[in-house]
């Protein structure tokens, strides 16, 4: 169970695997999310599905090797194995036919956009996707996003690739533009969506935005990943991860996400926790 079938890396710190877990594969629908554990004294982290086939039994993840336990993640190779999976755990993105829809996806925040872009290309929405990176090596799924859309845009901050700016200029230029837009779905960095949802409040399209708050058990137990929705408490696990980009508190968010900052560094400096096969 969870044998790693295939590492792929996708650019400096981003990986793709492939692995084994027919019940995640045939249960798992568009925005949901696992947690998994490397080894028996480590901690529960949440990485969005990707994408799976029903017929192999396999899940695909993408992750930054950012912090502690997504490095020791990036250590493991084919052949070895996750060793706790739990999922699909939130709610599935609601999909239906929009019209237009405008799909954004920043940073490894692409990876989660890739199965909302699919579904709603599915559900007959024209989609028009806007990726970003920093520079041209740090995009990923290009081709595969390229595959699914209508159109493609694609932004970097230093324009070795597509166009120079951030994915909310290509958004404000599109919106320029004067074609309907009906819907919008963000994701990435949390200043990013935030920007994302100032945009398009202003013109009254609909916005939904995918948070990453911390996350510990995936079950509203823990209380981590609270956030304020509209001016009421809700936990993303469970409530979420998708929600009204036009009723988040983003400031909160953002506050929220530094909380463990100083801890997160410790367990890196220290190297007490070692990767148990």
């Amino acid at each position: 169970m969870n044998k790693i079938i295939s590492k792929r890396k996708l650019s400096e710190g981003i990986y793709r695997y492939t692995f084994e877990n027919k019940e995640l594969a045939s249960a798992r629908k568009p925005g949901q999310f696992l947690i998994l554990r490397v080894h028996d004294k480590g901690e529960r982290i949440p990485l969005t599905i990707v994408d799976s086939n029903k017929k192999l039994g396999t899940v695909d993840i993408i992750f930054q090797a950012v912090g502690k336990t997504t490095n020791l993640l990036s250590d493991l190779n084919e052949g070895d194995c996750i060793l706790d999976v739990a999922g699909p755990l939130g709610n599935p993105t609601p999909i239906e036919n929009f019209g237009r829809c405008v799909a954004i996806g920043g940073g490894v925040g692409t990876a989660v956009l890739f199965p909302i872009l699919k579904a709603l290309k599915d559900a007959g929405n024209y989609v028009i996707a806007i990726i970003g990176a920093r520079n041209k090596d740090a995009l990923i799924l290009v081709d595969e996003i390229r595959a699914i859309s209508d159109e493609l845009i694609i932004t970097t901050d230093d324009g070795s690739a597509g166009t120079k700016g951030f994915v909310t200029d290509a958004l404000n230029q599109l919106i320029g533009r004067n074609d309907k837009i009906d819907y919008v779905y963000a994701v990435g960095p949390v200043i990013m969506m935030k920007s994302a949802a100032d945009l398009t409040e202003k013109h009254n399209i609909k916005t939904e935005v995918s948070l990453n708050p911390i996350m510990v058990d995936g079950t509203g137990m823990c209380g981590s990943c609270r956030c304020i929705i509209d001016g009421k408490e809700r936990f993303a696990c469970i409530h979420g991860p998708d929600f009204n980009g036009h009723k988040v508190d983003f400031n909160l968010l953002i506050q929220r996400l530094k909380m463990f900052e100083g801890r997160e560094q410790e367990s890196m400096n220290c190297g007490c926790e070692k990767k148990e096969k």
